[in-house]
């Protein structure tokens, strides 16, 4: 098991139960003792979790969005297949709004060796765009970075949205269903994946099998918007059939 996947293994572990011993992570991963011990200091450096005599418990409130870091060590292969598959369904010289997300930075891993112009709501994401030369044109709006997430909001965010029109929107998602539409935890980042979706023709939403089925508390617009999702197979069936009923396209990678 590489340490990416060890790490996540770890991650996911102690935020599903809460907490977790130095032992049980042992049994869990197959490593040694010695190895988890490191293994939680890292993650508790990166502020995915918090280190405790013996073990580690999470740092998450029930109902709480995950944090960046925590969510960059789960389901890495399927973020990357989806990446993949949406940037296959993007043409070169196309315009493009990314939203901000880890599914998304696996997105802009791919698209900085194509020749598109890409707008990127997070600072990771403009890094990454900005950090070597290559064909893609990058973007950069205004805006106010949340903290640890990097996602810009704000009313210069909502302004440079505002001032152009894309060929496709590329929108993270925390919670999707045929009812409820497309969901944030935050109403600053709901109002600018809502500003992204206004200024588009096409919106891709990028999403894991987690985030079908479930809603999170601040609502961005219904599933009519959404003209393709792209998401991996545990996605619940009943949740994409529902979602192709309602005109939207689902591609399970």
């Amino acid at each position: 098991m590489s340490n990416a996947d060890r790490h996540g293994l770890i991650a996911k572990a102690v935020r599903d139960s809460g907490g977790a011993t130095v032992p049980e992570l042992a049994e869990l991963t197959g490593a040694s003792e010695m190895t988890i011990r490191r293994d939680l200091d890292t993650l508790a450096a990166q502020g995915v979790l918090e280190r405790v005599r013996g073990g580690a418990r999470t740092l998450l409130l029930r109902g709480e969005e995950p944090p960046f870091a925590l969510r960059a060590h789960e389901a890495i292969d399927a973020k990357q297949r989806i990446a993949a598959e949406i940037c296959a369904l993007i043409a070169d010289g196309e315009s493009v709004l990314l939203d901000s997300g880890t599914t998304c930075l696996e997105v802009a891993r791919l698209l900085r060796e194509r020749p598109v112009t890409v707008m990127p709501l997070s600072l990771q994401a403009i890094h990454l765009l900005g950090e070597t030369p290559g064909p893609v044109t990058l973007m950069v709006p205004g805006g106010r970075p949340r903290a640890a997430e990097g996602a810009l909001t704000g009313p210069l965010t909502l302004a440079s949205l505002a001032a152009l029109r894309f060929d496709t929107a590329i929108i993270g998602c925390c919670g999707l269903t045929a009812t409820d539409g497309l969901t944030a935890y935050d109403l600053d980042d709901a109002a600018v994946k809502k500003a992204g979706i206004a200024s588009a023709r096409r919106v891709i939403v990028a999403a894991d099998g987690s985030k079908l089925g479930h809603t999170a508390y601040a609502h961005v617009g219904p599933a009519t918007l959404l003209h393709t999702v792209v998401t991996d197979a545990s996605a619940p069936a009943d949740e994409t059939a529902a979602l192709e009923n309602a005109g939207t396209t689902v591609r399970r990678t």
